[in-house]
């Protein structure tokens, strides 16, 4: 027999769980973000930088990192259609970054040109 205390205990220890699984989501999506950030950042020849990269990568990287692990949260406590709806956010998510090349370096570290 469920009591109001207990059923306010369990949707604490669910809040919390889902609260540190997208803080480990966003970790995680910083975690992928650092090397292109520091190849964007700290730049190639004569220290040419892509700001793009802190600008419009870090969040998308952050953003997706924490909505996929919400996506995978939700699909393990069994709420399919908001784990399907967080996973459509993550493909557009993705979608944004590979259409504005978020992550890419330097110009001049990706491509040299002829006289290289």
């Amino acid at each position: 027999m469920e009591t109001a205390q207990t059923t306010s205990r369990r949707e604490a220890v669910t809040g919390t769980a889902a609260f540190l699984t997208a803080l480990l989501g966003a970790l995680a999506g910083l975690a992928l973000w650092l090397p292109y950030g520091r190849r964007g950042l700290f730049g190639a020849f004569e220290g040419e930088r892509n700001t793009d990269v802190l600008l419009l990568g870090l969040p998308v990287l952050l953003v997706g990192g924490t909505v996929a692990a919400l996506a995978a949260f939700a699909a393990v406590r069994g709420r399919w259609r908001t784990a399907l709806g967080l996973a459509a956010a993550v493909a557009g998510l993705a979608a944004v970054g590979y259409g504005f090349d978020v992550l890419a370096g330097p110009q001049t570290a990706s491509d040299c040109g002829s006289p290289c």
